[in-house]
């Protein structure tokens, strides 16, 4: 598939430290976050996302609120969700609520859903986690209905039916890009294929060509089903500093207070030195010097015949200072470097 190759970011909104390793609060890691979307946007980058959780170390709960600030001070980055978890939220709410960041950054907004990697908005909103299939699958076909921009008609088992129902606001433009996330299902990637949507890969651990097999399988589906041929983005995690040994000394200590947490509730070994060396040598972590990222960069896009990739910036307590000098050489070094590459 030939298409243009476009660069964004991610960021979950991690709760971050100062670099005196004082604790930052939600409210100001929100602001900040603000803030690197606007060098993002100063930079040319493409597309910044913002992912949904709800839990105390993640700032962000309501990515779309957040996007809304952003949409009004930026002129041109696309703005999107990094997933938003569609399984505990109402299709109908979504979409009006993107509908609106679209409204107010004049046509710039997308939509990730996806099933989240995390499971806390589930007791939350009260939703039962043994339809936990059930409730994707059920919203993703009503939130088809509603990228129609028409009168719905739609009927499931989960809630009640509409019958030429309108929904307010509609796109200015008619249309709301809207991909789905995966982590590395098939039966996700044929989902994606099936509904017509673009896919997002998150690659987040592991040597990336593993997932050329799902780069193939969405291309064959989509033929399959006679759908046209759509992009293919990555989303994996990475940090950029002036130097390979700096990049490695600035990020370890912060990404392993994340790993180890994370790792901590789901069962895993607490993380070494060695794991993260493999990770930035064969795997899926983007970390070194511009000249390091651009190479691994270009390689990967090469390999997986991608259209967009999405560098997650943030890295649990990782400073706000540290992530815009990462963004900056990421926007003015990495990118231009990966250009010249491919072409």
């Amino acid at each position: 598939m030939k298409m243009t190759v476009e660069f964004g970011l991610d960021t979950f909104g991690d709760v971050t430290v100062e670099e005196d390793g004082a604790a930052v609060s939600q409210a100001q890691v929100i602001r900040n976050l603000v803030s690197e979307a606007v060098m993002a946007d100063e930079l040319g980058i493409d597309f910044i996302g913002v992912g949904e959780h709800h839990r105390l170390d993640f700032a962000v709960s309501a990515p779309e609120v957040v996007l809304a600030g952003i949409a009004t001070a930026t002129r041109k980055i696309h703005l999107g969700s990094a997933v938003t978890v569609l399984s505990s939220d109402d299709p109908i709410r979504v979409f009006q609520r993107f509908a609106t960041v679209d409204a107010l950054s004049n046509g710039r907004a997308e939509v990730i859903l996806g099933r989240g990697s995390f499971t806390e908005s589930f007791p939350l909103f009260g939703f039962d986690l043994g339809r936990y299939e059930q409730l994707f699958e059920e919203k993703l076909d009503l939130f088809s209905e509603l990228l129609k921009e028409q009168p719905v008609t739609w009927a499931g088992e989960l809630r009640p039916p509409l019958t030429e129902q309108n929904v307010y606001p509609r796109t200015e433009g008619g249309h709301l890009k809207t991909w789905i996330g995966v982590g590395g299902s098939p039966e996700s990637v044929v989902r994606a294929a099936r509904y017509g949507m673009p896919l997002v890969l998150a690659i987040i651990g592991g040597d990336p060509a593993r997932f050329a097999p799902y780069v193939d399988l969405f291309h064959r589906a989509l033929a399959q089903l006679e759908k046209p041929d759509l992009p293919i983005a990555v989303h994996s995690p990475g940090f950029i500093a002036d130097t390979d040994d700096q990049a490695a000394e600035q990020y370890w200590s912060h990404h392993r207070v994340m790993r180890d947490r994370i790792g901590a509730e789901r069962g895993w070994p607490p993380t070494t030195k060695d794991e993260f060396a493999n990770e930035i040598g064969h795997g899926s972590i983007y970390l070194g010097s511009p000249e390091t990222v651009a190479r691994k960069l270009a390689k990967t896009i090469s390999t997986l015949g991608i259209q967009r990739f999405d560098l997650k910036y943030s890295a649990g307590t990782l400073p706000h200072e540290l992530m815009m000098r990462s963004i900056e050489l990421y926007g003015s070094k990495v990118i231009p470097m990966v250009k010249d590459m491919l072409a």
